[in-house]
């Protein structure tokens, strides 16, 4: 088997396998719009206060949602044995691995900005806002997937895996955060966010490069 069918073979594969277990799926985007839909309803219906808390809850509630999810990247296959095979494949074990991630994105990442749409009309946010949530969603949530993979993978088959994988992420996640909700904020206040889409590209560039290389280096470590 070629490297291009063996990454494609992986991918088709966890998603069909999601697809099928859709509840796993569905809760990080459930999580994701309930927790935000409740802030209005305890602050009120005022509109400057909503366009002022509005794109930082909901960036950090795709933040949480995102790290719900992060536990299933790679443990089903450790349970299983699947990982095991990953592992002994002939294949480069970083480009299976980097199969896995997309898989996990277009699962549990991507689901989330359409929602946003959704969420910028309820907090009542200016239309000037809405490119630029897109854009920083589209930006950020692939870096959670892959930074998010790196510690999953340390972390798989651990008792108590999940909660630890959640307190090593979190801080990792803070410049993301800052740096989309900044763009947000300055869109909305007639401001350039060039500075800010640039530095949320190079996250992506940089998790691209390193994090599938971790993940694999963090798995021959808890399988090798």
């Amino acid at each position: 088997m070629s490297v291009a069918s063996a990454f494609m073979a992986v991918l088709r594969r966890d998603l069909l396998l999601g697809l099928r277990h859709r509840v796993e799926i569905i809760n990080p985007l459930v999580f994701y719009i309930l927790i935000a839909s409740l802030f209005p309803f305890a602050v009120g219906s005022d509109r400057s206060t909503l366009g002022i808390i509005g794109p930082a809850v909901i960036w950090v509630c795709a933040l949480l949602a995102a790290t719900l999810s992060l536990d299933r990247i790679f443990h089903a296959d450790f349970e299983d044995g699947s990982l095991e095979q990953l592992f002994l494949a002939r294949q480069p074990l970083v480009l299976l691995t980097s199969a896995k991630v997309l898989a996990h994105w277009l699962l549990c990442g991507l689901p989330l900005i359409p929602a946003a749409l959704a969420l910028n009309a309820l907090y009542q946010l200016p239309v000037t806002s809405l490119w630029p949530m897109l854009t920083t969603l589209l930006l950020g949530t692939p870096v959670f997937s892959l930074t998010g993979a790196a510690l999953a993978a340390l972390t798989v088959g651990l008792r108590g895996g999940g909660v630890l994988l959640a307190l090593l992420i979190l801080p990792l996640y803070i410049p993301v955060l800052i740096f989309a909700v900044g763009a947000v904020g300055n869109a909305m206040n007639g401001l350039s966010i060039a500075g800010e889409l640039y530095f949320l590209a190079a996250l992506l560039v940089l998790a691209l490069t390193l994090m599938p290389l971790a993940a694999a280096a963090a798995l021959r470590i808890r399988l090798g």
